[in-house]
């Protein structure tokens, strides 16, 4: 029986079908292929299969002189050897040494002050306790009793001095060193200290300092360029995704913690504020950027590390990341030619990397029909293309950085924390983290010690008043007369 045309239509319509699911089946599981090789790059590979630091890749074929080297080494020496208190040990020659083989004499008199020689010590780390003796006096005529006031303290009725309250913050939020582990090392001192007591102060710091961590928040909103990023900070409630987010600009590092990752932060902090926000693409900056509010600059290492990412299914992505790489080195050239945000890096920006990332732009688009929208170098294609505006941002501006790497990197002893104490109790007790994350991270960008500076600041801050808080800041604090 000879088939119609009507049946033979249906046939080749049917098995176009069949063609078509087949394809889509097999485009798929190459996404699935991709996906699956890219965890287990991430999980198990070498840290040589990782994406190397855009830093080291800008320095990569530079060639440093041992002499630079030796030079460099020295100076970190004496500065670490300057922060050392040096104590002085006279050792004496022994009398039954002290005896002449060339006359037979023994009478020896110094020569200079002496040969030295050092060796470095560690001091372990103790507790002090003070007790005050408060003079009580009477009256002659036997009728009134006056007795000196108690010092001033941080906390009414806590037997714990700012010292130790400043070393519980820096502890944990410099060195992310979780409470329990404090509790061990104390008590390896000798000292039983309770994990509920050193919560308690820890908490009440976060409280003082709140007022010094919100002021450096409002300075930051002031700010022309703000780099910013979040992450997770969990609670006990599992039912909540809470989020610590951080907020840079110049050398005040700020963080804020809410129950979301929803845009309301960022509008809270830089809402109605104008100027350039440096970020990665995620849509809850969207409330803070537009006509009325911040230009958005991108992340050109979030596009760097997509296009890292399909290098294995598409060797082509090569292409891309070295055309990075090469705005980089000009960046780091600039950077040690000590002309960032002069007219010569205006100039570099404007006829070198420009081209660059002209170039770019050329063969993103023709690349781009070569491969499926959903596999990796096909996402990275179109992350890059549909933020290409923001992702140049940083030509026009000198003080806009290419990335914001500096955010993510304030974010890494939040990511450790987390790793260690593995979350904050409640929404206040990750407010008062946020406090005290900002307020240790910002004396750390003024390279200040922050044990120094709170040990000092928290027995002034109940004299200080709130129209006077700037004094407290630590910019000013660093610059104030010994």
């Amino acid at each position: 029986m000879v088939p119609s045309d009507d049946h033979e239509c249906a046939w080749k319509a049917h098995a176009l079908e069949l063609k078509k699911q087949l394809d889509d089946v097999a485009e798929k599981q190459r996404v699935q292929q991709e996906q699956l090789e890219a965890l287990q790059k991430k999980l198990f590979g070498k840290s040589t299969e990782k994406m190397p630091p855009m830093e080291r890749e800008a320095r990569r074929g530079e060639t440093t002189a041992p002499e630079k080297s030796q030079l460099k080494r020295r100076a970190n020496a004496e500065l670490r050897a300057a922060k050392i208190k040096t104590e002085v040990v006279e050792v004496k020659v022994p009398a039954t040494e002290q005896h002449c083989p060339q006359c037979g004499g023994g009478e020896f008199t110094p020569l200079g002050k002496g040969k030295p020689s050092s060796v470095t010590e560690y001091v372990q780390g103790y507790f002090r306790k003070r007790i005050f003796r408060r003079e009580t006096l009477a009256c002659a005529c036997g009728q009134h009793v006056i007795t000196a006031a108690v010092p001033d303290k941080v906390v009414d009725r806590t037997q714990y001095g700012p010292g130790f309250m400043a070393h519980l913050v820096v502890s944990k939020c410099c060195d992310s060193i979780p409470l329990y582990r404090m509790e061990q090392q104390f008590g390896r001192l000798g000292i039983p200290m309770s994990r509920s007591t050193m919560t308690d102060l820890f908490h009440r710091t976060g409280e003082l300092v709140a007022s010094i961590a919100a002021r450096i928040v409002e300075l930051i909103a002031q700010s022309e360029i703000v780099l910013a990023d979040e992450t997770p900070m969990p609670v006990q409630d599992a039912r909540k995704k809470p989020y610590i987010w951080t907020f840079i600009a110049g050398n005040l590092v700020a963080y804020r913690f809410s129950l979301t990752r929803s845009g309301e932060t960022p509008k809270a902090v830089l809402g109605g504020s104008t100027g350039t926000l440096v970020v990665d693409m995620y849509t809850g900056y969207n409330s803070v950027t537009g006509v009325d509010g911040r230009q958005r600059a991108g992340c050109l290492s979030h596009a760097r590390r997509k296009f890292f990412k399909a290098v294995d299914a598409a060797p082509e992505a090569k292409f891309p990341l070295e055309l990075i790489r090469e705005l980089y080195v000009l960046e780091r050239q600039i950077k040690l030619a000590g002309q960032s945000g002069n007219a010569e890096h205006a100039r570099v920006r404007w006829q070198e990397s420009l081209p660059l990332m002209d170039k770019l732009y050329v063969w993103l688009n023709h690349e781009k029909p070569n491969h499926p929208p959903k596999s990796l170098m096909g996402k990275a294609i179109s992350y890059t293309l549909k933020n290409w505006q923001a992702l140049t941002r940083f030509i026009t501006n000198t003080a806009i950085p290419p990335d914001n790497n500096r955010s993510e990197r304030a974010l890494r002893v939040v990511a450790l924390g987390r790793k260690n104490f593995l979350f904050a109790g409640n929404k206040e007790a990750g407010e008062n983290l946020a406090a005290l994350y900002t307020v240790v991270a910002t004396c750390v960008a003024h390279d200040l010690d922050p044990l120094a500076y709170l040990t000092d600041v928290l027995m002034r801050l109940d004299a200080t008043s709130a129209d006077r808080v700037d004094e407290l800041l630590p910019q000013n604090w660093g610059a104030r007369p010994p």
